[in-house]
């Protein structure tokens, strides 16, 4: 699990290796991950967009932006929470993750807020 906190903006990641989606003998490494983010600011603020950069065992990235996330530009008002969950495939056994989503307050003062990296592993891959 990786959490970090930005002007007030906690984000929570929780990856989780899908075994039954991969398909290790053609490099196929199947991950989902949930996200929280919470609003632990005093201000109403949005997120705009992503930006995640995915680094394979290789050293290989892939940066990954767009609006909003899972198709919504949530508005989290003070003490407000969404939550989401993702999907990365990967071409080795291991792998990270990391990156930060583009948010804008009320008041229309944007700011990154980051996520902290976390780890996507095949559990037989640490054996």
């Amino acid at each position: 699990m990786s959490e970090t906190t930005t002007k007030g903006i906690r984000v929570q990641v929780t990856p989780n290796y899908l075994e039954h989606e991969s398909d290790p003998t053609n490099n196929y490494w199947f991950h989902i991950y949930h996200v929280t983010i919470i609003n632990e600011s005093d201000s109403t603020v949005q997120l705009i967009s992503r930006h995640w950069i995915i680094t394979n065992a290789r050293g290989e990235e892939e940066h990954v932006r767009g609006a909003g996330v899972v198709g919504n530009q949530p508005i989290l008002q003070p003490n407000q929470r969404f939550q989401y969950t993702s999907a990365c495939p990967l071409s080795t056994s291991m792998g990270t993750m990391h990156g930060s989503y583009q948010m804008r307050t009320q008041d229309g003062v944007q700011f990154d807020a980051e996520i902290a990296p976390f780890t996507l592993c095949d559990p037989i891959a640490l054996n």
